[in-house]
Formats: C-alpha cells, sequence, structure tokens
C-alpha cells in the first residue's frame, strides 16, 4: 500500500469516526407555535432555560431545542394566535415520540403550558433534508 493511499485511509476513518451521529441523519424537527399569556413570558422564558431545556438535551436522539419569540412578519400572513415558537429536532420521530411519552416530559412539559392562554398551540412536524 502506498504511503498516500494509507494517509487518506486513516483521515477518512477518522473523520467517519467524529461525525455525531445527528449529522449522520438529517432528522425530524417539530415546530411548536404557542399563544403565550405576556403576562407570563418571563416566567416562560425562565422555566425553558432551567427546566425544559437541560431536559430535553439528556434525551437519546436529541439534536437541537429553540425558542424564539415573534418579532414581525416580514412577508405573507403570520401565524395566527402565536408570539413564540418552539424548534424540537430529534435524530428520528419514533426517538421524539419517546420523548413525548417520557415521565421527564410529563414533568417539564406543564412548566410551559401554564403560560399559554386561549388557543393554546399548534404543532407542525418536518423531515429535516
Amino acid at each position: 500500500m502506498n504511503r498516500r493511499k494509507s494517509i487518506t485511509a486513516v483521515a477518512a476513518a477518522t473523520i467517519s469516526s467524529t461525525i455525531p451521529a445527528a449529522a449522520a441523519s438529517a432528522g425530524i424537527q417539530l415546530h411548536v407555535d404557542l399563544n403565550v399569556d405576556p403576562s407570563k413570558e418571563k416566567e416562560l422564558l425562565k422555566n425553558f432555560a432551567s427546566t425544559f431545556q437541560p431536559t430535553i438535551k439528556k434525551q437519546p436522539g436529541f439534536i437541537e431545542v429553540k425558542l424564539m419569540k415573534l418579532r414581525t412578519v416580514a412577508k405573507g400572513v403570520g401565524p395566527v394566535n402565536t408570539n413564540f415558537r418552539l424548534l424540537i429536532s430529534f435524530q428520528n420521530e419514533d426517538q421524539r415520540q419517546k420523548w413525548v411519552a417520557s415521565d421527564d416530559h410529563q414533568k417539564v412539559w406543564p412548566s410551559i403550558e401554564k403560560t399559554l392562554r386561549g388557543e393554546k398551540l399548534s404543532a407542525v412536524l418536518f423531515d429535516l433534508a
């Protein structure tokens, strides 16, 4: 075996072994539109940072979670009854479903849900490309 092929083979093996599983599979992303009571916005932000986010990060297959506050609709029609959007990404839908059914989710989701009003939420699931 020549030296160049050996170095290339070792480099390829090293790179492939360091790529996280999340990168190997595109995954799924759930967009949850939330209608948060403005008087409970600080409570939502605190609960997300101190309870929800640390708990979901420990789940098998977890990729990412973000909480976004709607600023403005730049073009077209914006989401109805929504002032926050929760983005949750997992490697696959089965792992996300296990998270939803878990005791951890049952403990932390009420801290988010109690800040909602009226038409509480809508959820849309995407496959990541």
